[in-house]
């Protein structure tokens, strides 16, 4: 194993990890960021951010995570793309990582690894996956094989919501199928999307079965009517999934403490139960889960660790 001590490790590079990464980098920390395998987070599969201070005509998610690394760049910090943490050994500092089979220690570690998709749970969702089912309508909505079919979108919140919308552009309508009677989202994000006439809700249902196994290919849906137990099916070419988020903190369980849905519980600041381990971010807030509270927190996590740092120095 290598004798070279990082200061601070960053694990992911989202906004919390990216604003972790400016200011301990601006502090002469030389931190090392671990993007894993989404360099920017979720945020890149997010087409115009309208609601982070600054940009007030919005700002596409990809350029405002571009944005924040070469700032953070700017200041000495060292971004590793695709690198990705296999394991994690928490019991004495430094602590010890792995990472892309190789060793590396950290002094201090800022956990930024946010979440991931939730997904339906459907085997027919797992064998139809890339075949019409998708989990980012930026990042697919576009492709030929969707394109003036009819589409379905899952969920309820605000990402349902700009999912739906955004699918309007390429879709000849958009079925936006809600197991409750009412949207979730935000006031200003439902009225949008309701008022698109492309956009057709079903209310108070859920996918039993996506269909197209034989075809090898999404063809429809098969729904249940939660209130009546009524099923129909609905013809589309593609099944959009937008019903939350799973934190990416499996690699900690057992060394930092989380609660049942498996965030990183806080305790003073962005401190964790390991001395010497921070956290930031969605894999540890499930309230807020926006692009302004990860870059707060991951600005605490910086100071924090900074501090840390500073003190055991002297």
């Amino acid at each position: 194993m290598s004798n070279e001590i990082e200061k601070v490790v960053i694990i992911g590079s989202g906004c919390a990890g990216l604003t972790a990464a400016l200011y301990t980098a601006r502090a002469q920390l030389k931190p090392v960021v671990l993007t894993g395998a989404m360099p920017g987070g979720l945020l890149t599969t997010t087409s115009i951010v309208e609601n982070f201070p600054g940009w007030p005509e919005g700002i596409d998610g990809t350029e405002l995570m571009i944005n924040l690394q070469q700032q953070a760049e700017r200041f000495g910090a060292e971004v590793r793309f695709g690198s990705t943490v296999e394991k994690v050994d928490l019991n004495e500092r430094p602590f010890k990582l792995t990472v892309d089979g190789e060793p590396m220690l950290a002094q201090t570690l800022i956990v930024a690894s946010g979440a991931g998709h939730r997904h339906l749970g459907l085997e027919s969702e797992k064998k139809l996956d890339k075949k019409g089912v998708t989990y980012c309508a930026t990042c697919d909505g576009a492709l030929p094989m969707f394109r003036d079919q009819p589409l379905v979108v899952v969920g309820g919140g605000d990402s349902a919501c700009e999912e739906a919308t955004y699918l309007t552009r390429f879709a000849s309508k958009v079925y936006l199928i809600h197991r409750r009677d009412e949207l979730r989202a935000s006031k200003v994000m439902a009225e949008r999307a309701l008022a698109n006439d492309k956009i057709e809700p079903v209310w108070d249902s859920e996918i039993a079965e996506i269909l197209g196994e034989v075809e090898d290919k999404v063809t429809g849906v098969r729904l249940k009517n939660n209130k009546t137990g009524e099923e129909n099916t609905l013809d589309c070419a593609g099944v959009f999934i937008a019903i939350g988020h799973v934190p990416n903190t499996q690699i900690f369980e057992g060394q930092l403490d989380q609660d049942d849905a498996g965030y990183i519980l806080r305790q003073e600041g962005s401190r964790t139960n390991v001395k010497g381990v921070f956290v930031a971010g969605d894999c540890s807030d499930k309230v807020y889960r926006q692009a302004i509270t990860a870059a707060g927190m991951g600005c605490a996590a910086a100071i924090d660790a900074e501090r840390l740092l500073a003190s055991e120095d002297q």
